[in-house]
């Protein structure tokens, strides 16, 4: 198929339903990832996109780009290999984990939109709940301010990499896989989790990076309540593209 007929193709997919979110529980990794993976290689122009939201019980997952160095301890705690972008992340309860399994040739947008509008969709979360996110150039997720969550003064710019996480926690962590234009894996949003299986790892590649909760921010809330904004959030967001 050449650009052209591609192109037609991904024009006349019919249009994408309203995204519904399917509440999942705690459920393990390993069989939710294989579920992703087999819901993306099944799907057709007229499949019904989704969003599955849960937690797992702890688990470290790697991505594609993962290196061993950055698994440090892991103890009892397993590591599972992915194919999503991304080095090893840590998953556990008290965390909002979810999954848009998306075809973004019929929402609209690429893969770099994708990424922005799942992250607004984190940046909405945290303000809804009062606490002011960052995105940190060159590091996919979303940061606070460990001394002022609350503020809202910018990032002064760019700084050297071995600076860039100077004062930042990292609160919601990123990995996607794309294929044939359908989107899955997803965003997770630390809300109240026992912290100390991060700092087994390198979280996301980054030697040193903190990793804070809303907990430890003081903000008081339930794993449903933190899901339930989550979603409406994802869902808003990742709306289709509006067509001319």
């Amino acid at each position: 198929m050449n650009a052209t007929s591609t192109a037609n193709a991904l024009m006349h997919r019919a249009p994408p339903a309203p995204l519904q979110p399917q509440w999942l529980g705690r459920v393990d990794y390993a069989p939710t990832y294989a579920a992703m993976r087999e819901f993306t290689g099944a799907r057709t122009a007229a499949t019904p996109d989704a969003l599955w939201l849960c937690e797992h019980p702890p688990v470290y997952t790697q991505g594609l780009a993962g290196k061993a160095e950055h698994v440090r301890m892991p103890g009892a705690i397993p590591v599972a290999a992915t194919d999503r972008g991304g080095q090893v992340t840590y998953h556990g309860p008290g965390q909002v984990v979810a999954y848009p399994l998306l075809d973004l040739g019929r929402a609209g947008y690429y893969v770099k939109e994708y990424v922005y509008r799942l992250e607004e969709a984190v940046l909405s979360t945290l303000a809804y709940f009062g606490v002011t996110g960052h995105r940190v150039t060159g590091a996919p997720g979303i940061y606070v301010r460990l001394d002022d969550p609350f503020g809202h003064t910018a990032l002064n710019g760019p700084a050297p990499a071995s600076d860039r996480f100077r004062g930042l926690g990292k609160i919601a962590a990123l990995g996607i896989k794309v294929s044939r234009h359908c989107a899955y894996h997803g965003v997770a949003l630390n809300v109240a989790m026992d912290l100390e299986p991060f700092t087994r790892i390198n979280p996301c590649g980054y030697a040193g990076l903190k990793t804070v909760d809303l907990s430890t921010l003081g903000v008081a809330l339930t794993w449903d309540e933190a899901a339930q904004v989550f979603s409406q959030k994802l869902q808003a967001y990742l709306a289709p593209r509006a067509r001319p």
